[in-house]
């Protein structure tokens, strides 16, 4: 198997704090790598580097590991820019308008959304995307969600079934039917296609106890389990998700210091989603109070055609450091090996020797442009398992 020394490095970042400065980003200066078709063979000081079959020089380049993006919701149609101009005018997010987009989405062909994935997904991939998260959630009927579970399974090996994203109009006046729907055979014509369950508990949406009924369900089936929770108010989905054993619950906007405790204590990331307070006018969560804490935390893009309708993860860096007192390097550990953990993966998300050879090459020395240059061209050349 052929070998490729990166060289000539200005700025790597490992993410492996023992290697480099020992801190978190695991940094060296003035370093080079050495890669197969796979994963990550060598690190250290270019003085140091072995010889290898090939060589790339990046002219003193910033290197960092590819990003993770946990939360996507990518397979949809239509779009709903009218509610965004209504929401910068004033009007108050509720969740209400996901139905639009699952009058939409139903009405759409296989190919129609095929070819529209594929556009948002080459969108991220260009800012820097690596691996991507995908859910479903925009049909929520048996054979629509199956439907968009085998789409987004086009795309990406991480595949979430979000039957419980809201109850359709043809449940409104039968929550509970419709529950049974999602927990029952919903989910097993889901399960062979995914690896995770999500449930949207919040305000008006699902309730702790049915958000409980679908995971305890998708849990007995072999899924791992996600929970998107704390958006609208805060009904108690944060302590759900500990409870639960959650690979991550995410947006945690609205969080008391007893939801802070609980997920300090467990293995459960908190994800937080600033795309889409930038697109709802709300206010930030403080990434600090979360770090501050001793929470794990991620970054991710959450796109999405209602609230987050974002597919640059270096503006998501950008406004974590902006708006949520992140520093850069804590930016850029949440949307790489912060992002690697809520997927419970740790072949990604780093540059330590046995990683996946997934890495951006910056058109800049330093990774601070990342943020320093919120929403450029600041990525070079993206390299996933070496190609």
């Amino acid at each position: 198997m052929a070998t490729r020394l990166i060289a000539n490095i200005g700025e790597l970042t490992t993410n492996d704090p023992t290697l480099g400065d020992e801190s978190m980003s695991g940094r060296l200066t003035n370093a080079a790598m050495v890669v197969d078709e796979q994963r990550v063979l060598w690190v250290g000081a270019s003085s140091n580097a072995p010889v290898a079959d090939e060589i790339t020089d990046v002219d003193g380049a910033a290197v960092v590991p590819g990003f993770v993006d946990s939360h996507t919701h990518l397979v949809f149609a239509g779009e709903r820019s009218a509610e965004y101009e209504a929401r910068m005018s004033g009007e108050q997010y509720d969740g209400g308008g996901i139905l639009a987009t699952v009058d939409a989405t139903r009405r759409a062909t296989s190919d129609e959304l095929r070819s529209a994935t594929s556009a948002r997904a080459q969108a991220l991939r260009a800012s820097g995307v690596t691996t991507m998260e995908i859910k479903s959630g925009y049909e929520l009927t048996l054979e629509g969600e199956q439907r968009l579970v085998q789409i987004a399974g086009e795309f990406s090996d991480e595949v979430t079934f979000l039957g419980a994203h809201t109850v359709p109009k043809e449940f409104a006046h039968d929550r509970e039917g419709y529950v049974d729907l999602v927990a029952g055979e919903m989910l097993t014509s889901c399960a062979p296609h995914v690896r995770w369950a999500d449930v949207f508990c919040d305000t008006g949406v699902f309730s702790v106890d049915e958000a409980r009924r679908v995971l305890v369900c998708a849990r007995d089936a072999g899924l791992g389990l996600r929970l998107h929770a704390n958006q609208l108010g805060d009904i108690g989905g944060v302590g759900l998700a500990v409870e639960l054993g959650c690979a991550s619950v995410d947006h945690c906007t609205h969080l008391s210091d007893a939801d802070l405790d609980a997920l300090s204590s467990s293995d459960t990331v908190a994800t937080l989603l600033p795309g889409a307070e930038f697109s709802s006018r709300s206010p930030y969560s403080s990434g600090r109070r979360f770090l501050d804490a001793g929470v794990t935390v991620a970054l991710a893009t959450d796109c999405n055609p209602g609230t987050s309708y974002v597919t640059n993860m270096s503006l998501i860096v950008a406004i974590a450091v902006r708006e949520m007192a992140m520093t850069v390097d804590e930016a850029l550990w949440a949307v790489t090996r912060g992002g690697a953990t809520a997927l419970r993966r740790d072949d990604i998300g780093h540059l330590g020797v046995g990683a996946r050879a997934d890495f951006l090459i910056l058109d800049a020395p330093r990774a601070a442009h990342l943020a320093y240059r919120p929403g450029g061209d600041v990525v070079r050349q993206i390299i996933r398992a070496s190609r």
